[in-house]
């Protein structure tokens, strides 16, 4: 794996300080406590319903876990994500700021951990093959990094890591359908947080009915959004895609139908080949097969 750097400009930072690590705890979906130095947690904010509404990584400041922490979001979502948080704040004695004017993110991966560098370095919690992770002033990430979105993209979409808003719809989207879970995004003993009996649910249930998968195209990629059709029944949605390779949300069960049926699935003039996870399997296990 060759060695790259990236900015990511559509990446954005929210600092939250003060007692934040009990209130945090309580509200997203992975564990807050004993994050260590150069470690993050992955983690989603989900509706009362289940529906994932952010996600993001966070990370403990310089000064440590007890001084607060940093965001790494999206950076259109980071003014409603601080907003959603304050909502939630109650008593809790703690600042919620949108700082993405200030500090930005940048990725590096197929390398070891950079070394003196300015700013907050982290390991991505999401895949070891992910790399590292920067906060740090723009000024500073300017010196150290383009921004080769491209290439980041091509790495991501290699590894099979989900993009919000493109592999899946905020809002309206469950954790597993996200990969959440596969993601080390979700702590599965802690106590309550919001939406948290659905995820408990699907989880212990194993009825997981939709995962994002990695594709392969077999013929001219489609455009991001398309269809992916067993016959004549749509069963996914095409998300990212780089040259030949692409991530796709499909209903498993239908995946099983299709594969039984020996029918290839089509999106747009392509045929695909489509890549399941064994765990993605498993979890999947309660689900009824229906057409």
């Amino acid at each position: 794996m060759d060695k790259a750097t990236s900015l990511l400009t559509d990446r954005g930072v929210i600092k939250v300080t003060g007692e934040a690590e009990a209130f945090l705890h309580k509200l997203i979906t992975n564990s807050m406590l004993d994050i260590g130095p150069g470690e993050a947690r992955y983690g989603g904010l989900l509706s009362p319903q289940g529906k994932l509404l952010f996600d993001f990584m966070v990370v403990p400041l310089p000064e440590g876990a007890a001084a607060g922490y940093y965001f790494d979001c999206v950076k259109t979502q980071a003014p409603d994500l601080a907003k959603r948080i304050n909502f939630h704040k109650m008593r809790a004695k703690i600042t919620i700021e949108d700082v993405s004017d200030t500090l930005g993110v940048a990725a590096f991966w197929g390398q070891e951990a950079p070394q003196g560098i300015e700013g907050t370095l982290y390991k991505d919690p999401r895949a070891p093959e992910m790399g590292w992770r920067l906060i740090a002033p723009h000024a500073v990430l300017a010196k150290l990094a383009a921004p080769q979105e491209d290439a980041y993209e091509e790495h991501r979409i290699a590894v099979g890591v989900p993009k919000g808003g493109v592999d899946f719809p905020y809002g309206d989207t469950f954790v597993h359908d996200a990969n959440l879970d596969a993601l080390h995004g979700v702590d599965f003993k802690k106590g309550c947080y919001v939406g948290q009996e659905v995820v408990a649910r699907v989880h212990f249930r194993k009825s997981a009915r939709k995962r994002i998968v990695k594709v392969h195209f077999n013929g001219p990629a489609p455009a991001s959004g398309s269809d992916i059709l067993f016959g004549d029944v749509a069963i996914g949605q095409v998300g990212s895609i780089s040259g030949s390779e692409g991530l796709a949300m499909l209903r498993l069960d239908r995946l099983d139908d299709a594969k039984a049926a020996g029918v290839p699935l089509k999106a747009g003039d392509a045929s695909l080949d489509v890549s399941v996870p064994e765990e993605f399997v498993e979890t999947a296990a309660g689900v009824e097969k229906r057409l």
